[in-house]
């Protein structure tokens, strides 16, 4: 059977090793239409770029869940974007920043770079800094690790959490949702998947916002509970608790994916490790490549307001579009010898791991950071990081995000 003729969203061959559907579209073209949700896939850079900034003619309303999104039919006369309006709130996600529209998007954006402002962005690196090596001691207290559980996914929670200004007594309440217990620390590998976290987050946020409205304070949630849209105009409470759990959402597991993807790369690689010991400045380098090769989106999506056409494919109104960005940063037009990791790739910074245009991701620069520092950290503390044997690599069962669900690692310092 020819590769594409297989569904890309469930057959679990594909979701563990989705690198030949990459290849089989790319040889195909830019643009195809797949037999199975009947959506159409992009799979070139330039093809998704032109295709989001396009806003009179896609929406990003599916832009998290794909074909998982069942839009309402528009009742008769009524255009798609009057029914996404009108139902938003029906619509799973529909009110998150995400899946918002300019101009609306463009207003509630504004609010997220009241956050990641360079002098906010400073004062977290050093908080990463000093968690980076708070875990690191955890690790280094032990003979074997699993990196995600105990490494990734607490760091990357707590610095979100120190980015909002989440007060540092209450990081070890988070850090127990992210094993779904009331608070107890006790356990650094807890096997459970950190839903709580994002149970808790509304209430969290929503008692602290409106307690600093109701008695202003100069910190951070206090700063945060009275930004202001850019004409002035208060927001919701509600509004700001979105934006804050949509960082947390978006940020937490992909990053935390993202320093496991590379960990596993530099455990298989042990000279290229030694070289980036060697050699810190060339990290940010290794980290693009490997948003570029791996990143932790396979895929975001946009909906068709009008009949349209991408390439030489008709789009009808309502058709879902996938922007297969895993695929589109394998791009030959773009990168050469597109299937080899290369740590050293001059323009791998040219991928699209964050999106692109008005739906960039605010925290790409934070991100970035947290990997720098990481890899710099572990790398300058350990002088060998080994894959604990018999590990078989297993991936998310998703087509939306790409990461190892478990890393099993042994570090090693002669100093």
């Amino acid at each position: 059977m020819n590769v594409l003729e297989r569904d890309f969203f469930t057959d679990p061959e594909i979701l563990q090793d989705p690198a030949p559907y990459y290849t089989a579209l790319r040889e195909h073209g830019p643009v195809w239409r797949e037999p199975h949700q009947d959506v159409v896939i992009l799979s070139g850079i330039r093809e998704i770029i032109d295709t989001y900034a396009d806003h009179e003619h896609f929406s990003a309303i599916v832009a998290a869940l794909g074909p998982l999104v069942k839009v309402p039919e528009p009742e008769e006369g009524e255009s798609w974007g009057e029914v996404i309006e009108r139902r938003r709130a029906e619509i799973p996600m529909g009110d998150m920043l995400t899946s918002i529209d300019p101009p609306v998007h463009t207003r509630h954006r504004a609010l997220a770079g009241k956050l990641f402002t360079p002098n906010r962005l400073k004062e977290n690196e050093e908080f990463m800094a000093s968690l980076a090596d708070s875990l690191i001691d955890e690790l280094a207290a032990r003979d074997e690790v699993e990196f995600c559980n105990a490494y990734a996914k607490p760091f990357t929670l707590l610095v979100i959490a120190d980015l909002l200004g989440v007060p540092r007594e209450d990081h070890a309440q988070f850090r127990g949702w992210l094993r779904g217990d009331k608070g107890n620390v006790g356990n650094p590998d807890g096997e459970h998947s950190g839903d709580q976290v994002f149970a808790n987050l509304d209430p969290y946020f929503t008692g602290y916002i409106e307690a600093r409205r109701a008695s202003p304070s100069d910190d951070v949630l206090g700063r945060l509970a009275n930004v202001r849209f850019p004409d002035g105009e208060e927001p919701e409470v509600a509004d700001i608790v979105r934006l804050a759990t949509i960082i947390f959402a978006a940020g937490q597991e992909t990053t935390a994916r993202l320093l496991s993807t590379g960990m596993h790369i530099l455990a298989q690689q042990p000279a290229l490790a030694d070289k980036l010991r060697a050699e810190p400045d060339a990290i940010p380098n290794f980290v693009e490549e490997c948003l570029r090769l791996e990143g932790p989106i396979k895929s975001t999506f946009r909906m068709a307001l009008h009949d349209s056409t991408i390439g030489d494919v008709a789009v009808p109104a309502g058709t879902i579009v996938m922007g297969l960005i895993a695929a589109a940063n394998r791009d030959p037009r773009v990168f050469d010898d597109p299937d080899r990791f290369d740590a050293e790739r001059r323009g791998a910074r040219r991928n699209i791991a964050f999106g692109h245009g008005e739906h960039f991701c605010p925290g790409a620069s934070l991100a970035r950071a947290e990997a720098r520092i990481t890899f710099e950290r572990l790398l300058a503390r350990f002088d060998e990081i080994e894959l604990v044997q018999p590990f078989e690599p297993h991936y998310a069962e998703t087509f939306i995000i790409r990461g190892l669900e478990r890393l099993p690692l042994r570090f090693a310092s002669g100093r």
